[in-house]
């Protein structure tokens, strides 16, 4: 047996394995998948725009600039879309200026362990994404964690630890996970008080919440508050990358010190441009429409999930996880919903703690009402014959 088969076949015995599943053709609220055609209610895809047509045209008009950009931004792959594209975000978020990243992950784990170091603190929520945590251990700052969303706690860290380094706090806007929304009213106000900067990863929030889409930030009414609007561009936006979206002095430090930044081949032309029609469309009456529809299909889903008797553990958004608690069970339900033509995946350790494990449905303003019925009530009868609801 292989180095590493061992614990392959542990990870199968535990239900945790995982593997890989191709989807043929675009991303849409229905896909093919093995073979069939199935509702698809487990992306990121909220607003429907990775195969939106203004989307396709702008990178294959992006694409005509060339297939990369040819050297990290630093160098010489700083295109002028980089600088445009930069410039409509800082206008989006309402910030002095913006920063490109490639991924969510580069971003968070770039923006964190270059901002503190040594000697400085990190306070974060204990459900924060994984890159967050990672970026934290990269930074080598000290490194504390409060309870999900406890503002007290957080409050008696900040009060006790942290000596007299930098500090930051930081925090998803959205929890990808539960689909809750974090006190960003009263995380800004700890901010202020204790000197701390404060990070929030709106990857979730923003383009669907708030009146124009800007995000969590902009729905709680604190866009002004907080020091680094980190965002995707790969979810509610369709496209690809993350941006941070700060001042100019973080803007500046942040190009002389990440090292994800600096270490990497920036976005190519075709990417940059799809972005920009994405923030453009976003920020127009369809954009205004789409989320309208979207909330209406959330509302819906909940509705009926609730009334299968289900725990959504809370959830405020477009992320509505139903708890299943094993990860056997988990799996099982994701097989049997696979079957009847419903993909949604299980979600099961290390992503959340064991006992936990889940389905992680994600409702998309392309969802048909009639799709959504269907799909909460055959969740509600495989749940019923799981043993997970009465």
């Amino acid at each position: 047996m292989g180095r590493y088969a061992e614990e392959l076949e542990s990870l199968r015995a535990e239900g945790l394995y995982r593997d890989l599943r191709i989807i043929r053709g675009a991303q849409g609220s229905r896909v093919e998948l093995e073979g069939k055609e199935v509702l698809l209610l487990c992306s990121n895809n909220y607003l429907g725009l990775a195969d939106h047509p203004l989307l396709k045209r702008a990178a294959a008009e992006g694409a005509s600039l060339g297939a990369g950009s040819g050297a990290s931004r630093l160098v010489s792959g700083t295109m002028e879309l980089h600088e445009i594209l930069e410039a409509r975000i800082a206008a989006f978020k309402r910030s002095e200026t913006a920063l490109l990243f490639n991924s969510g992950y580069a971003a968070n784990t770039g923006i964190v362990s270059a901002l503190v170091g040594r000697g400085d603190a990190i306070f974060s929520d204990r459900l924060n994404h994984a890159s967050i945590v990672d970026g934290a251990l990269l930074s080598r700052a000290s490194f504390y964690r409060y309870p999900h969303c406890d503002m007290a706690a957080l409050e008696r860290l900040l009060e006790e630890r942290g000596g007299k380094g930098r500090r930051l706090i930081v925090t998803d806007g959205v929890f990808s996970m539960d689909g809750d929304i974090a006190p960003l009213r009263k995380l800004v106000e700890l901010a202020r008080r204790y000197d701390a900067l404060l990070m929030v990863d709106d990857a979730h929030g923003c383009g669907v919440l708030g009146e124009t889409g800007r995000g969590s930030a902009e729905l709680l009414g604190v866009m002004d508050g907080v020091d680094i609007q980190m965002g995707t561009l790969g979810k509610a936006f369709g496209s690809f990358g993350a941006y941070a979206a700060v001042s100019r002095e973080i803007r500046e430090y942040l190009v002389n010190k990440s090292r994800s930044f600096i270490f990497s081949t920036s976005l190519p032309p075709a990417v940059l441009a799809a972005s920009l029609a994405a923030i453009e469309l976003v920020d127009s009456p369809e954009g205004a429409r789409l989320r309208s529809r979207l909330r209406e299909n959330v509302s819906l889903f909940k509705q009926r999930i609730a009334a299968a008797g289900f725990d959504t553990m809370g959830s405020e958004t477009q992320i509505i996880p139903i708890r299943v608690g094993p990860a056997e069970a988990t799996m099982e339900f994701t097989r049997r919903l696979l079957e009847q033509g419903i993909f949604v995946q299980g979600i099961r350790p290390p992503t959340v703690p064991q006992g936990s494990c889940r389905l992680r449905c994600t409702i998309m303003a392309t969802h048909e009402t009639a799709e959504l019925e269907e799909a909460a009530e055959a969740i509600g009868k495989v749940g019923r014959e799981l043993g997970v609801t009465e």
